[in-house]
């Protein structure tokens, strides 16, 4: 599959097997996201790799809490990609965003599907986010960018929604 075709086939999914990823898939996955567009090449992101299935029922209880809900926001999927970013950057925000967009792209050219999950920014600002982030070993000033749900989707994906009109103008 060429990228082109990996972006437009790519869909986010919400309900997963519980197989889990191949490590060297995740890995592989994880470093391409490494290999993101960051601001002035400042690398200002980083990625928590979660297959360890208490830290991520413990990730998802925090995420559902913000979210107001007791559903699993992760949707079954047993890996999550956490994507943080230094904010002492000024591109940081945007810096992290493309990891994610990686991340999510690399997965599908895996054959893993994916979804963006929001409320990380939320979670690590917690005093438990931060005891986390402190046992990993992780210090400095970082701010949740988002979480990257990886699994096997449990049904086939929908289509692509058609685009909206005047998603694209030209100043010719």
């Amino acid at each position: 599959m060429n990228a082109i075709e990996n972006m437009l086939t790519r869909r986010s999914i919400r309900e997963y097997k519980s197989d889990m990823v191949p490590k060297e898939i995740i890995e592989k996955i994880a470093v391409a996201g490494t290999y993101a567009a960051t601001g002035m090449n400042k690398q200002s992101p980083i990625i928590i790799a979660v297959t360890n299935k208490e830290l991520r029922d413990r990730l998802s209880a925090m995420n559902a809490k913000i979210m107001g809900t007791d559903a699993d926001p992760f949707y079954g999927a047993p890996v999550v990609l956490i994507v943080l970013a230094d904010k002492s950057m000024p591109t940081y925000l945007y810096d992290g965003s493309l990891v994610m967009g990686n991340l999510m792209l690399a997965a599908h050219a895996y054959g893993v599907d994916s979804c963006w999950i929001h409320r990380a920014k939320e979670e690590f600002e917690t005093a438990e986010g931060k005891k986390i982030l402190a046992s990993l070993g992780i210090t400095g000033d970082y701010e949740g960018i988002g979480h990257c749900i990886l699994g096997y989707a449990e049904t086939e994906p929908a289509p692509a929604s058609l685009r909206k009109e005047n998603y694209v103008y030209f100043a010719e």
